[in-house]
Order: structure tokens, then C-alpha cells, then sequence
């Protein structure tokens, strides 16, 4: 039986969210193509008619978690945004969180297209800040892409360690603790 093309884009779509989910959840050594097709629901052998090789799809997922964060992030106001993404909830599920958090390590150790989606995706995230108009108490308009990267790489940095705590340990939740309160005790309530 022969697919359509609209299928066979949506059967594309769905692989790359299924992987982009997985990826997160268990890094990029951590999901095989055989595996990560059967969770999409498709055999092994149908990979290579959607991608070039499992470097292509990494990048393709990463962008696809990368814009989720994106739109996720711009339906929030900053203060409940950076109070959301450092609770314990956003640490225990990987899988539905920050591909920040979840791969920049991974990334750093991939091929170039993928470093260069990330580099994209940060890009895109800095970009969107900038012409949201958020302001910060104390902050000027030309310090604002300095201030967001710090903070980001706080945040992201917070999950990263949190996470590389056993689940039950104190340490992994005083870490968001003393992180969300470094980051939001500078936002005042003029802030955006």
C-alpha cells in the first residue's frame, strides 16, 4: 500500500516528536534507531527513507524541542516562567522539558549540525526575549542579551546539577531552591 505524501510528512513529524521526547529522556547514546521507530510505531527499516542518518534526525529533533521550548516560554510572563522551569516537576520529567537541560551535554559531543541547532535554538530564544519587550528592574536595554544568557545558563545549569542528584536527596532540591531565588529575587514587579 502506497502512502500518501501528507502521511508520509505526518508519519515524519511524529518520529521526529517521538524522538525529540526520547532523546531527552535518555540522551543521544541512549536511544537506537530500532528502538526509537518501534516507539513511534514504525519498523527499523522505514528510518532511512525519512533520514540521511541518525545525526540528521538529532538535529531535526533537537530544533523541533528547541521551538517546543520556545512556544512553551512565550505563555508565561518571565517571573513564572524561570519559577516553572526550576520546580522539581520540570527536573523529574525530562522527556516533556528544556532540550537545553536535557542534551547540551550530549550536543557537545555530536556533529556540527547539531552544535549548530542548539547555537540556533539559543539564538531564537534571545531574539524572542529581545522583542517581547521584557524589561528587568536595574537592567539597561543594551545589557538585556547579557542579562538573559547569564540567567539561561543559571537556570539550565540548576537542572543540569538537580538532576545529577539522587531523586530523593535534599541537595537536588535546594539547588532549584537557591537557584530560582537568585534568579527571581532580582525581577521586581514592574518586570515583564
Amino acid at each position: 500500500m502506497r502512502v500518501t505524501k501528507a502521511q508520509a510528512q505526518a508519519n515524519r513529524a511524529h518520529i521526529v516528536e517521538t524522538a525529540s521526547r526520547l532523546f531527552r529522556e535518555r540522551g543521544y547514546d541512549g536511544v537506537g534507531v530500532a528502538d526509537l521507530m518501534a516507539e513511534a510505531g514504525f519498523t527499523h527499516g522505514g528510518f532511512y527513507k525519512h533520514f540521511g542518518s541518525k545525526a540528521d534526525l538529532m538535529a531535526e529533533a533537537a530544533a523541533c524541542g528547541l521551538a517546543n521550548s520556545l512556544e512553551k516560554s512565550a505563555e508565561h510572563d518571565i517571573a513564572a516562567f524561570f519559577d516553572q522551569y526550576l520546580s522539581r516537576q520540570h527536573r523529574d520529567t525530562p522527556g516533556q522539558g528544556c532540550t537545553f537541560a536535557a542534551l547540551s551535554g550530549d550536543a557537545a559531543r555530536q556533529p556540527e549540525e547539531v552544535k549548530a541547532t542548539f547555537a540556533q535554538g539559543l539564538e531564537n530564544m534571545l531574539a524572542a526575549v529581545e522583542h517581547s519587550g521584557i524589561t528587568l528592574t536595574g537592567v539597561e536595554p543594551q545589557d538585556m542579551r547579557a542579562k538573559m544568557i547569564d540567567t539561561m545558563a543559571h537556570a539550565i545549569g540548576a537542572i543540569v546539577l538537580s538532576r545529577a542528584c539522587p531523586d530523593d536527596s535534599a541537595l537536588a532540591d535546594e539547588i532549584l531552591e537557591v537557584c530560582r531565588k537568585e534568579i527571581l529575587g532580582p525581577m521586581g514587579p514592574g518586570d515583564l
